[in-house]
């Protein structure tokens, strides 16, 4: 599959699966948020031109899911791109509140359109700037008190800078809180000492937490309608 310049590794069974699970698991009478915000969140992003890299159907429930078993009040997203994970975020529960990063003005600028959409505008913050600028912002409203911890962080940005998110928002969080890096098996290139920069990240986020007496982590291999990939789930100490 190949849309707005991203190719997919694709295999039928992995789709099909997908699909049929969705299907029976989101049914569209009893869901929140509902397919059609969801539908529509998607079409406006790829109508104003940004890349289809947004996580897929199901990873988007996985999340939603993974918020509402940590009990996540305040969750902490790095990487908004269109803000489809963050609806997803957001719809977690009444009380959750979600503060969300985006490099891009675009990107944040449709985000916002997206999550006025789907309804969910009064629980989402989008903060534009590059993550390494706006994260130490964050932590010090944290440790004023303006904000409360975090029980969650969502982390699909940059890959370069995947283990600076990760430190940096380790402070910011409550014990126990689940922090999620997405994108670090990379069609299996994990395994593999390779030149690409963000091959190197995601190597160096998964080396990192595992020397770090503050995480404990594991990483998820993953199939579905977009590639072969897996991502990096940590728990807070």
């Amino acid at each position: 599959m190949s849309a707005q310049g991203q190719s997919y590794e694709q295999d039928a069974r992995w789709a099909a699966v997908d699909a049929y699970s969705f299907g029976h698991l989101n049914p569209a009478s009893s869901t929140t948020p509902s397919n059609e915000v969801l539908s529509a969140a998607l079409h406006n992003s790829s109508m104003q031109g940004l890349p289809d890299i947004a996580v897929s159907a199901s990873q988007g429930k996985y999340l939603q899911l993974q918020a509402r078993l940590v009990r996540a009040k305040n969750i902490l997203e790095i990487g908004t791109l269109g803000g489809y994970s963050t609806i997803w975020l957001a719809n977690a529960g009444p009380e959750v509140r979600v503060i969300s990063i985006e490099v891009d003005e675009h990107h944040a600028r449709v985000a916002q359109t997206n999550i006025e959409a789907a309804g969910v505008a009064d629980r989402v913050q989008v903060r534009l700037g590059a993550g390494v600028e706006v994260l130490p912002q964050i932590a010090g409203e944290v440790k004023q008190g303006t904000l409360g911890r975090f029980q969650l962080v969502f982390i699909d940005a940059d890959k370069e800078n995947n283990w600076s998110y990760v430190d940096a928002a380790i402070g910011m969080c409550e014990p126990g809180a689940c922090v999620i890096v997405d994108n670090v098996v990379r069609r299996g290139q994990l395994a593999r000492d390779t030149s690409d920069p963000r091959v190197a990240g995601a190597r160096r986020v998964v080396e990192n937490i595992g020397k770090d007496g503050r995480l404990d982590g594991v990483v998820v291999q993953t199939v579905g309608d977009k590639d072969y990939d897996g991502f990096l789930m940590a728990v807070v100490r």
